[in-house]
């Protein structure tokens, strides 16, 4: 089901929000709607506990070619209105970036410009050998947005993302991988289904440790020593409180295999 959106279709599939940026003839290109559709999802996603992983894709062999200029040029506003554009996207984005559910983004064909940067959002990028990723901004004499000031830097590292940003340049996926952009490469066809295989293994976990686990690390960067331990401190305090945390402790004590256990997912994947 799309829920009643026209640039994207989402559905919730077994725990599992999925996502998918659906202007195939435009490359999954961003017009200003669908960023309106993708922000509504995302709060879909962060309010429905039946919800406890997103998955991001795109349809027709593109993940996102960026923003739509054609669009954009179409709807071409004054200066201050251009910039209430741009910040609009900084009210959905970090509820992207720091939704307290694992994301996953399942990239094939182009991740270009913004659509790069909604890669990078993704705790978990999956990829197939088609996938491209760039920085295309400096190309069209724009800066970069959608985060990228915030994302390139924590996972590329200031030299590197210095490095894309400036010469906008493709990065191939073994070099996305190497990079630490791409954990996994999966063939074209068989990609969504290794996408969804990764996501649904998040559908026992403890979604509110990750959650509070994945909130602590994004403000690693920002935050120091002591300020992360109380962080910790609080976290690891109402994670021990928790049902599931008492259910697993049980589970453990009674010699029962534990409901989340990444290793033993993937060994019965591998021999299903």
């Amino acid at each position: 089901m799309s829920g009643g959106y026209q640039g994207i279709i989402w559905r919730v599939q077994d725990g599992i929000g999925v996502l998918t940026m659906n202007r195939p003839e435009k490359r999954n290109a961003l017009d200003l709607a669908m960023r309106e559709e993708i922000a509504d999802a995302v709060r879909r996603a962060r309010q429905d506990a039946a919800v406890k992983v997103l998955l991001l894709a795109g349809a027709g062999g593109a993940f996102c070619a960026g923003g739509d200029l054609a669009a954009l040029e179409a709807a071409r506003q004054d200066l201050q209105a251009a910039r209430e554009r741009i910040r609009a996207l900084h009210v959905w984005l970090p509820e992207l970036i720091n939704l307290e559910k694992p994301v996953v983004a399942a990239v094939d064909g182009p991740a270009f410009g913004a659509g790069f940067m909604l890669a990078l959002a993704a705790d978990f990028v999956l990829a197939s050998p088609r996938a491209r990723f760039c920085a295309v901004f400096a190309r069209i004499g724009l800066v970069p947005d959608l985060g990228a000031f915030w994302l390139l830097p924590r996972i590329l590292g200031l030299q590197r993302a210095k490095e894309l940003v400036m010469t906008a340049r493709t990065v191939g996926v073994e070099e996305a991988k190497a990079l630490g952009i791409v954990l996994e490469i999966h063939p074209p066809e068989a990609l969504h289904d290794r996408a969804l295989a990764f996501a649904a293994r998040f559908r026992h976990a403890p979604t509110a440790a990750l959650g509070m686990a994945k909130h602590a690390l994004n403000q690693s960067f920002n935050l120091d020593q002591r300020a992360l331990g109380e962080i910790e401190a609080y976290a690891q305090a109402v994670a021990i409180h928790s049902a599931y945390h008492r259910a697993a402790v049980e589970r453990f004590l009674g010699k029962q295999p534990l409901e989340f256990d990444w290793d033993r997912m993937q060994r019965d994947e591998g021999s299903a």
